[in-house]
């Protein structure tokens, strides 16, 4: 759910963090410059080592907007090479003080039942054992903090619900289609908790997207993430920013860096301040956090503009840059079809997918960042290292490397065409060329003619 507030860590945020020394040159491994967080992150499931996500936003996926509709589209999802399926909202969505002719998905009226207009309990259990079938993990997003007006525990339980000196319930910032719970009430958690569960033992799914994780009680997270994993292993992303999520979440939101390249394509920010974020975020977050990487969202699809709007032409430099630095990028309703308009979030809207003309560029660095351990993700991936170009305002060179894997990107992030001027050994090897398939052995002194946008991405 869209939140104004939720931009730039401050340094109230940062968590403790032991520095190693020596490592100020920028071409030895940045990467390895990680924090330690002061209290112990959460156990990974192993299946989300190399994994990549995928939002689904089921009302618009399909002119029917169904889960029967949407199973046919698993195996081309799980070909693009994004194994984890995060659905939006699954539940009913209230009536009173609805937004629009459908409302908010974010607006639920029972936390176990599924939104008529998708199908039924039978339906989604199918869907969720298709794709299983194929090798698919199902996280369903889940809105903890606030409920609709109109969900019956409102008039069962308003005690459960933050109140006003008059007694009224509060809706949330400018939500008015939700009124917020009250955490200091123990029956409500235990309520929360049992809700939770329930959807991973009656439908098998795999964890839950968190929205405005930070307005939830961290004590509730960590607890229920202690008593979900006793079901089966989860994986909880955060709709959050904040470092000490990681007790509970395997991964939260890489906003700043997302904000970073947007300023970058306006010519407010240079390829520079991707180097500034990630030397911020190495001393921010422990190595094993997962960050999630993205060029768009549901949100800021429907209400920042879409990728072209924002990114222009450099839409797909920047989504190699996302794969290429540490951290699970993702992919959103539309994207592999190139779709360039802003859904619409209380209305029937369906994607016009045509000839899905992006999809073999996805699956292509999808692929890679699967099969690569020097793009796994957390400290099962590879230590990042920038190499210097002479012209490092609009370039971004960076090596990953784990195991002898490696993945060099050299990614214009300008309109202008630049020839990078490779400097130094810590890349120098024999690669093969992703995009092209061509083999080339690289060393200082190399020069590497980009255009605008352009990008090379070479491995081994």
């Amino acid at each position: 759910m869209k939140i104004i507030s939720k931009n730039l860590i401050t340094a109230s945020a940062l968590i403790a963090v032991f520095l190693i020394t020596g490592l100020s040159c920028k071409q030895k491994p940045a990467g390895l410059n990680k924090s330690d967080s002061a209290t112990a992150l959460v156990k990974h499931p192993e299946w989300s080592k190399n994994l990549s996500i995928y939002e689904i936003n089921v009302r618009q996926f399909t002119p029917e907007g169904t889960f029967k509709a949407l199973e046919a589209h698993l195996p081309r999802i799980k070909e693009l090479g994004t194994d984890i399926l995060w659905i939006m909202p699954v539940h009913p969505i209230g009536k009173l003080n609805r937004k629009g002719t459908l409302g908010s998905y974010y607006s639920v009226m029972d936390y176990k039942a599924i939104n008529p207009d998708f199908g039924t309990d039978t339906d989604f259990k199918r869907f969720v054992k298709r794709a299983h079938e194929l090798g698919l993990y199902v996280i369903i997003d889940w809105v903890a903090n606030h409920s609709a007006w109109d969900n019956k525990l409102v008039t069962e339980h308003p005690e459960w619900y933050v109140q006003d000196s008059t007694g009224k319930l509060v809706s949330p910032f400018d939500w008015t289609d939700v009124v917020k719970f009250n955490y200091e009430v123990p029956e409500m958690r235990a309520y929360m908790l049992d809700a939770l569960k329930y959807w991973i033992q009656d439908f098998d799914i795999d964890g839950y997207r968190c929205d405005v994780a930070g307005d939830v009680p961290d004590d509730f997270w960590n607890s229920s993430r202690i008593e979900l994993d006793k079901i089966k292993p989860v994986f909880m992303l955060a709709e959050s920013e904040k470092p000490g999520h990681h007790t509970a979440f395997d991964m939260t939101y890489s906003w700043e860096f997302h904000h970073v390249m947007n300023k970058i394509h306006k010519g407010e920010f240079t390829a520079n301040d991707i180097e500034k974020y990630l030397k911020k975020n190495d001393t921010t977050f422990a190595a094993d956090a997962y960050r999630m990487t993205f060029i768009t969202n549901h949100d800021e699809n429907s209400w920042n503009g879409t990728e072209f709007e924002r990114l222009g032409d450099g839409v797909e430099a920047f989504y190699v840059l996302t794969v290429s630095v540490p951290g699970m990028p993702l992919i959103y309703t539309g994207q592999e079809s190139a779709m360039n308009k802003r859904l619409e979030f209380f209305e029937k809207d369906p994607v016009e997918w045509g000839d899905y003309k992006m999809a073999g560029f996805y699956k292509t660095i999808l692929t890679l960042k699967k099969n690569n351990p020097a793009l796994f993700n957390g400290s099962y991936g590879g230590s990042w290292v920038r190499v210097n170009t002479g012209s490092d305002d609009k370039i971004f060179a960076i090596l990953r490397e784990k195991d002898n894997n490696r993945v060099f990107s050299v990614i214009n992030l300008s309109a202008a065409p630049v020839t990078a001027d490779l400097t130094g050994e810590v890349f120098a090897g024999d690669y093969t060329e992703l995009f092209t398939g061509s083999k080339s052995t690289l060393k200082a002194g190399d020069k590497i003619e980009l255009p605008a946008w352009g990008y090379k991405v070479f491995y081994k």
